[in-house]
């Protein structure tokens, strides 16, 4: 992420801290739709989370297909129930990808209930961003050089 956006990034990365604790899972990953990891926490370190990005983005626009065949806009939420792990998917804001995973220390209950609230506070960040963006930044020094001082420069 941006260094002109480490604000945000801290409150992500907050926000996703506290999906982690409070949901019980043991890993929570936020992903953009290109499959890029933008914050993870929990017990990562034994998961490929390139992999599992990369993978998660595909399974969602594989997913967004069956969504415009079945004329839907998106499946906003998947679950994946497995022997020893459970995966929770969710789009944030029509921008993120939310990726929750737990095992029998939470429950797919706790995790929805605890996604709605984390992925509503994600969205409000990533407003925040985009009206940042939208807004004029600071005016280029280049602003200020006239086609006078090109010319002046030049014919020196």
């Amino acid at each position: 992420m941006d260094v002109m956006y480490e604000e945000e990034y801290n409150q992500i990365q907050q926000v996703i801290d506290r999906l982690h604790r409070d949901s019980n899972a043991y890993a929570v990953l936020l992903i953009d739709k290109n499959g890029q990891e933008i914050a993870a926490s929990g017990e990562i370190e034994n998961i490929d989370t390139t992999s599992l990005s990369s993978l998660t983005a595909g399974n969602v626009a594989a997913t967004g297909g069956i969504a415009k065949l079945m004329s839907e806009h998106e499946f906003s939420t998947q679950f994946h129930e497995g022997e020893r792990t459970n995966v929770h998917i969710s789009i944030v804001a029509s921008r993120v990808i939310l990726v929750v995973l737990f095992d029998e220390r939470s429950s797919l209950g706790l995790v929805r209930l605890r996604v709605k609230k984390a992925g509503g506070e994600v969205g409000q960040i990533f407003d925040t961003m985009m009206q940042k963006l939208e807004q004029p930044s600071q005016p280029s020094i280049f602003a200020e050089i006239t086609d006078d001082d090109i010319d002046n420069l030049f014919n020196d």
